[in-house]
């Protein structure tokens, strides 16, 4: 029986992981008392009871938390935004590479991915590290999401705008698509750049969907940009081979004229599940690569619950789909 503390149980992230732990009988999991949850020698004692702690609080209040961390024996799962670059810190993205999956499960420390990031790796990265994309690569990327990922307060303001309207009797969208970070400064760029090793910042606009979850991240790709001549057929390779033996990736056959949903994609398509779709489309000069997640699974506590097994030797698939 494994002891795990979620340090941030109320917030969104923390809410998943809890109700997919509860569902486990091989997991005890500390709970701390509503009015003791800003209680530092509470919080302290119980992480350092934990076999497993999870962090899911504002960075600052992820900071402290992982200093208060004394037992060696305790596995950190930071999934907040404050470790995901340090290099004490291991990356917790088990499909980079056969090397990185190791050094999570003996690992300690692991920052978990963001959600964008998540995608925006998934779907550079391998062509990175195939040497089909060039390090210097100027990379331009949009991300479509859900509002949950933005916590309680947006998913307050949504769902309040949706009562609104429908009281009102409107049945349309409560809100337009609307892009955010436009100051091109996203929190999640740094991972991005550091985990594909590029060597410029790519460009990044984030585009807030009228829904509650599900991600649809799009990068575009140049065949000017490309080392050699591969179309989108010859990425799709590339990118299927990287992800041989992930449980959790599967790379969808390229298409020329998609079909989709009426040729349209769904970014809800991986929605409570721990998956991620990958698909090329384009032509020989201009193609994108797109990654469909659930913000809330994969892009939050999926990936997290994926990384405790691993790092607990277990299977890791349990509690997930």
């Amino acid at each position: 029986m494994f002891k795990v503390f979620v340090d941030g149980e109320a917030g969104t992230t923390g809410l998943q992981i809890y109700e997919r732990l509860a569902k486990r009988s091989d997991v005890e999991v500390l709970r701390i008392s509503p009015e003791l949850r800003k209680d530092i020698a509470e919080r302290k004692r119980l992480i350092n009871e934990s076999d497993v702690t999870f962090l899911c609080l504002p960075d600052a209040a992820a900071i402290e938390s992982a200093a208060l961390c004394e037992n060696p024996n305790t596995c950190v799962i930071d999934a907040s935004t404050a470790h995901r670059v340090n290099p004490a810190w291991t990356y917790g993205m088990p499909e980079l590479s056969p090397a990185q999956r190791e050094a999570i499960a003996k690992a300690k420390r692991i920052a978990n991915p963001g959600c964008h990031a998540s995608g925006f790796i998934l779907g550079v990265h391998p062509l990175i590290a195939a040497g089909i994309l060039p390090k210097s690569a100027n990379l331009a990327a949009y991300s479509i999401t859900g509002y949950s990922g933005g916590g309680k307060k947006l998913i307050a303001e949504y769902e309040d705008a949706a009562a609104l309207a429908h009281a009102a009797g409107e049945s349309k969208a409560i809100m337009a698509p609307a892009p955010y970070a436009l100051a091109l400064a996203h929190k999640h760029l740094p991972e991005m750049k550091k985990y594909c090793e590029l060597e410029n910042t790519p460009f990044f606009n984030p585009v807030l969907g009228p829904y509650y979850k599900g991600m649809a991240v799009t990068v575009a790709i140049f065949a000017n940009e490309l080392t050699k001549k591969v179309g989108p057929e010859g990425l799709t390779e590339i990118l299927a081979k990287h992800y041989e033996g992930c449980r959790f990736v599967k790379v969808m056959p390229y298409e020329a004229a998609p079909v989709l949903f009426n040729g349209r994609l769904d970014a809800t398509v991986c929605n409570d599940t721990n998956n991620a779709r990958i698909q090329v489309f384009g032509n020989e000069n201009v193609m994108q690569v797109t990654t469909i997640i659930d913000n809330l699974g994969k892009g939050a506590s999926g990936a997290a619950i994926q990384n405790m097994n691993i790092a607990l030797g277990l299977d890791e698939g349990i509690s997930l789909v």
